[in-house]
């Protein structure tokens, strides 16, 4: 009996040792990560979808020699070193509670009325220029990353509040529907 314990605990260490070995001898590839810029992307969003956070702007602006962190383009291929980051943050949907779908009326505006300002107006301009009037990627402009066209070449804040509550109220009817859009599909 004693010859089969010593022989058990031989064959336990013996594959113990040999599956630590296998795991020890491997090692991970390259960690860094190619991303293509797409429509909407700022390097804070980009840091967000790898880290779930915006701490690495700075090391993905390092790494890819960007001088302005506010310009990036579409297309621009962006590598991100997943050594020094985190892995990237699997997006998923939000489960929110059931709530019953209403289509909203279509709107016909004789005056321009602006949603009030709320959180998820705030929410938006942070997620897409990190809140800056002066932000642009590409062929987007200002705090809520519109383009050039919806803004008729006056960047003004003032143009850009009035516009972004314009474009909002037409496409979503609502801030608070526009933040759910962006949590769905990462742009609104």
């Amino acid at each position: 009996m004693k010859s089969f314990k010593t022989l058990l605990l031989s064959a336990t260490l013996t594959t113990a040792a040999t599956a630590g070995l296998l795991f020890a001898g491997q090692s991970k590839a390259s960690a860094a990560t190619t991303y293509t810029v797409a429509t909407g992307d700022t390097l804070s969003t980009i840091a967000q979808k790898f880290a779930g956070n915006t701490d690495l702007v700075n090391q993905i602006a390092t790494t890819n020699n960007i001088q302005d962190i506010n310009m990036i383009f579409v297309g621009e291929q962006l590598t991100i070193d997943t050594d020094q980051t985190a892995t990237p943050v699997q997006t998923t949907t939000p489960v929110v509670a059931a709530q019953p779908t209403v289509q909203a009326a279509p709107v016909q505006q004789t005056a321009a009325v602006a949603p009030t300002t709320s959180s998820a107006k705030e929410w938006i301009a942070q997620k897409e220029s990190g809140g800056s009037y002066s932000a642009r990627n590409g062929q987007v402009i200002g705090r809520y990353q519109l383009t050039a066209s919806y803004l008729n070449g006056d960047y003004s804040a003032a143009n850009q509040d009035r516009v972004a509550d314009q474009y909002v109220t037409s496409r979503y009817g609502s801030w608070d529907a526009a933040k759910s859009f962006w949590l769905s599909n990462g742009w609104y």
